[in-house]
């Protein structure tokens, strides 16, 4: 019988479909495992992690610049303040390719080479998603043309903020300084955090020296942005501190009348109070307008500054160094007092020149013939005799007259609260050894007494050796700052000369005011009007040599190398408020050309601003006339 055969095999099926069931479930299981596993580590214990980039997504940090200080005279001037300016901002994440955004920008607005190389720049040192400014100063009709193209430049926007702005230009240049654009060497000193979102720093000047009081600290803000990047809300803020306002001790109406009295003219003019060490006015000519430097400079303001003969960026008041002339005499005969070579009485033989023992060069006196038989002190100083201060000189030696004159200040920084000081130079032995690799000599000694030779002062340091003889002693550190906030600064005393007797004091003083007051006088042109005591002494430092025997002839030098003229000068002598230093390049003639303009800045600050004149109009009104200038100010 044949065989029967199964054709299905129920409990092999039944066995094979519990195995993949079974294995099935496993699977599945262990999927829903995993995934609850990995839900659980995303959710709790990664929760953080993800929560915080998340937020990064929608939330950002951004910085809130802090407002700069003001800058005010002693009367409450704005010197310098903070005006609002829009600027074009470009974020880079936002773009899809950034030459195509720029091209088109370009044909919105027109973008210099120079705009577009200097964002580059700062592109290279931004933060992820941080707006990088590419055009300053964007107008009004700029930004409506932006407006109406918005959606070609995504990314692109338009930043509200406070900009630098020095509303009196020029005349306080050489003063205040100016802030900048923070620059890629700057960036590797500065707090990056607290300049975040500033993009202006102090360059030079009193903004550089009181930046970080002037800055203040950054504040920041939390919000909420959609996935364009615009913001949908604030979430956190905390508002900047500003920056402090401060007070100077100069005076804007007496800097006027100094910048006036330079008008033309290449030179510097510092005036400062003597018994507090504030400087009254500071005045380097020619000047410039800070303003152009605020945004950055264009490279045609920047070369025809650079390339101007008259080197207006040049801070005369500070850097410029020159022979301080026969202006050093009060100095010199003061010690000749002090050390007992010379009384008030003690006559010297002026025949016109002075020799050496064993010499037979001759030094000649600035005026031929002499000044007579012989003078004293007094008269030496009033009609600025050569021949009485070669001798003083050689008699007193280097070694003396080095060590009175850094009492004086003179040979080191005055430590001015500005930048860029330069020290001038009070020759000594040691000095000119390692200098010059040479030894001193007496001749050397000889042009020191009459203030030229190796001597050489800045106009700053010339108007605190005029102090120290206004104070009778008192070296004080020169101040530009008069107070921050309500809080008054002092000027620091670095030292009192209490070893010089006040009969001897006296009788400096009263030289200088014959100065002005005698007929013999080198400033006694100044002397009509005068309704106050006035100590002075002029000064004409030589640029060039001139060969022994021959006579100096302006007509035959180029006016470039023509003398300087030089001038100092305090009032009133009894109770002194003022002391001033002038120095004019190429002038000639201290008394006739430095000192009117010593007389016209010492009249402003003792004297005030003159009244305006009233005078009738051709409508019969009150039309009121500036009486200085001669130009209608109100009616």
């Amino acid at each position: 019988m044949p065989r029967r055969q199964q054709l299905k095999n129920t409990f092999y099926e039944r066995r094979v479909y519990r195995h993949r069931v079974t294995l099935s479930i496993l699977i599945l299981m262990t999927m829903t495992m995993v995934l609850v596993w990995r839900y659980s580590q995303l959710q709790i214990a990664d929760y953080a992690i993800y929560k915080t980039q998340s937020d990064r997504n929608r939330i950002q940090l951004l910085p809130i610049a802090p407002k700069r200080g003001l800058i005010f005279d002693r009367n409450g001037l704005l010197l310098a303040e903070n005006i609002p300016s829009y600027t074009l901002t470009v974020v880079k994440e936002r773009l899809e390719s950034l030459d195509e955004t720029l091209a088109i920008i370009n044909e919105i607005i027109p973008l210099s080479e120079d705009d577009i190389e200097q964002f580059r720049k700062r592109l290279s040192r931004r933060r992820p998603y941080e707006a990088v400014p590419l055009k300053f100063r964007v107008s009004d009709e700029d930004i409506a043309k932006l407006a109406v193209n918005r959606h070609r430049v995504p990314g692109v926007e338009i930043d509200a903020q406070l900009v630098r702005h020095y509303p009196q230009g020029e005349l306080f240049a050489h003063v205040l300084g100016y802030v900048g654009r923070i620059s890629e060497r700057e960036l590797d000193v500065i707090d990056p955090v607290n300049y975040s979102g500033t993009h202006h720093i102090g360059k030079i000047g009193l903004e550089k020296y009181y930046e970080e009081l002037l800055h203040g600290t950054v504040g920041y803000q939390n919000v909420e942005s959609n996935a364009h990047g615009r913001i949908l809300r604030v979430l956190e803020r905390h508002d900047p501190q500003p920056g402090g306002d401060i007070t100077l001790n100069v005076d804007a109406y007496v800097q006027e009348v100094a910048y006036e009295a330079l008008k033309g003219q290449r030179g510097a003019i510092v005036a400062m109070e003597p018994n507090t060490g504030g400087i009254i006015a500071m005045v380097s000519a020619p000047g410039y307008d800070t303003n152009l430097f605020v945004n950055g400079i264009s490279s045609t303001d920047y070369n025809r500054l650079q390339n101007d003969p008259d080197l207006p960026l040049y801070n005369r008041a500070l850097q410029g160094q020159y022979p301080p002339a026969s202006t050093i005499k009060p100095i010199w005969g003061l010690a000749g007092l002090y050390y007992g070579t010379v009384t008030p009485a003690t006559r010297v033989a002026d025949p016109g020149w002075f020799s050496l023992p064993d010499d037979s060069r001759r030094y000649r006196d600035w005026k031929r013939g002499g000044h007579g038989a012989s003078v004293n002190l007094e008269q030496a100083v009033v009609q600025s005799c050569d021949v009485y201060f070669y001798d003083l000189a050689y008699k007193l030696g280097i070694d003396r007259l080095h060590s009175f004159g850094t009492r004086f200040g003179l040979g080191d920084v005055t430590g001015i609260d500005n930048t860029n000081e330069r020290a001038g130079l009070m020759p000594s032995r040691q000095w000119k050894e390692t200098s010059r690799g040479g030894h001193w000599y007496p001749g050397e000694t000889v042009n020191v007494g009459i203030g030229q030779g190796f001597m050489l002062t800045t106009p700053l340091q010339l108007a605190v050796a005029t102090s120290v003889l206004a104070s009778k002693g008192e070296l004080r550190v020169p101040r530009l700052l008069s107070s921050v906030g309500d809080a008054p600064v002092a000027a620091p005393l670095l030292g009192k000369i209490e070893d010089v007797s006040s009969a001897h004091w006296d009788a400096i003083t009263r030289s200088m005011e014959q100065v002005v007051n005698s007929p013999q006088g080198t400033g006694r042109g100044l002397k009509a009007g005068l309704t106050y005591r006035m100590a002075a002494k002029s000064g004409t430092a030589q640029v060039v040599g001139i060969a022994a025997g021959e006579k100096y002839d302006s007509n035959a030098i180029n006016a470039r190398n023509r003398d300087h003229a030089l001038f100092i000068a305090f009032a009133p002598a009894d109770d002194p408020k003022i002391s001033v230093a002038v120095v004019i390049e190429n002038g000639e003639h201290g008394g006739s050309v430095a000192g009117p303009a010593a007389r016209k800045v010492i009249d402003a600050y003792l004297l005030g601003r003159p009244s305006p004149a009233v005078v009738p109009d051709a409508e019969g009104g009150a039309l009121v006339l500036d009486s200085v200038a001669g130009t209608e100010v109100n009616e």
